[in-house]
């Protein structure tokens, strides 16, 4: 799995986290890199449920399709 910056900076937060309460911006920062990891998660999940149904069916030409989507989605390139 390719790290993203929302990952690194939520590990950053967790940490500080650990030493002192955050701060009402670091909150927040939280809050949004927690939502951009779920966003994440969920697509990929989705694109990866697609790859297996077309494994499944033996559609070669959709499964590409959707292993080209996971590779943009796993290097920033989007969807």
């Amino acid at each position: 799995m390719t790290l993203k910056p929302f990952h690194n900076r939520l590990a950053e937060l967790w940490t500080i986290e650990q030493r002192r309460r955050l701060t009402d911006n670091e909150v927040k920062e939280m809050v949004h890199c927690l939502h951009a990891n779920a966003s994440y998660c969920w697509r990929m999940a989705g694109l990866e449920d697609l790859s297996f149904i077309a494994y499944t069916v033996n559609d070669t030409e959709w499964q590409r399709e959707i292993c080209g989507k996971i590779q943009s989605l796993q290097f920033g390139r989007g969807v």
